[in-house]
């Protein structure tokens, strides 16, 4: 699919379902990362997967990697790979991306779910000392292992399902992985985030380090209007990696509703 400087490759599956469902991965992750997910869901569910620009099979495309050409990509793969009302389920980074491509409206939107998102406003504890440590995470397969033993996980991951985050972490362009620590994650979207106007479920890891849901109620319920959180117990910041039966079950509860509602 052409975008800007290039084309994504998008992977879909499922149709006839009421809502499409459109995921954006997190920083280091890539469409795979929601392979359990979709798995568990029903089989009839219509589902809309991508490497973002600068990740996996989207490593070519052109920068700026930034939050808004992200976003100007997810939007332009809704236009193109969707039919009909579609919900946005964005993790971590590729929360707050979707919470910047909700914030637009675009035609057909009927919900957001939000799995561990970053939150609009930046919690306190993003100091530019942070950054800089976080900018380095994926600088080597010790290091991204590292950060998904102490800081990432709460739950131990199949091996097969490691080995594919290290992979993940590791194929990026060297700007596309360096901009969201300095820069994305610390950026205010909090004016953005007032203008969502469709439901919106957050699912937050009860042991989560990144973004616990302590931070996430402070800096994300007061900002996003109709938002309505949820809690997995026991998992960190990968949900997706980590509970991917959570995440589906949350999902498919979360569209039946949006289903009814139209």
């Amino acid at each position: 699919m052409a975008v800007a400087g290039g084309s994504l490759r998008v992977r879909t599956s499922g149709g006839g379902s009421a809502a499409a469902l459109v995921f954006t991965h997190y920083w280091g992750g890539s469409a795979g990362t929601w392979d359990e997910v979709v798995r568990r869901l029903p089989r009839e569910q219509a589902t809309v997967r991508f490497d973002q620009r600068g990740w996996g099979t989207s490593r070519a495309l052109p920068g700026p990697y930034d939050l808004d050409r992200l976003a100007d990509d997810l939007i332009r793969v809704t236009g193109e790979c969707v039919e009909g009302p579609f919900v946005l389920v964005g993790h971590s980074m590729g929360g707050k991306v979707a919470q910047l491509a909700a914030a637009r409206r675009p035609s057909g939107l009927a919900g957001l779910v939000l799995v561990a998102p970053a939150p609009p406003l930046p919690a306190a504890a993003v100091t530019e000392e942070y950054r800089q440590g976080l900018s380095h995470a994926y600088d080597s397969p010790e290091s991204v292992g590292h950060a998904l033993d102490h800081v990432l996980t709460s739950v131990a991951l199949p091996p097969g399902t490691r080995e594919a985050v290290v992979r993940d972490s590791l194929a990026a362009s060297d700007d596309a992985r360096t901009e969201w620590p300095l820069r994305g994650i610390a950026q205010d979207i909090t004016a953005q985030a007032r203008d969502i106007d469709v439901p919106v479920a957050v699912l937050a890891g009860e042991h989560d380090a990144v973004e616990p849901p302590s931070v996430l109620r402070e800096c994300l319920l007061p900002f996003v209007p109709h938002a309505d959180m949820t809690v997995v117990p026991g998992a960190g910041h990968l949900l997706p990696l980590e509970a991917p039966g959570a995440v589906a079950d949350a999902v498919g509860r979360f569209v039946a509703t949006v289903a009814v509602r139209a």
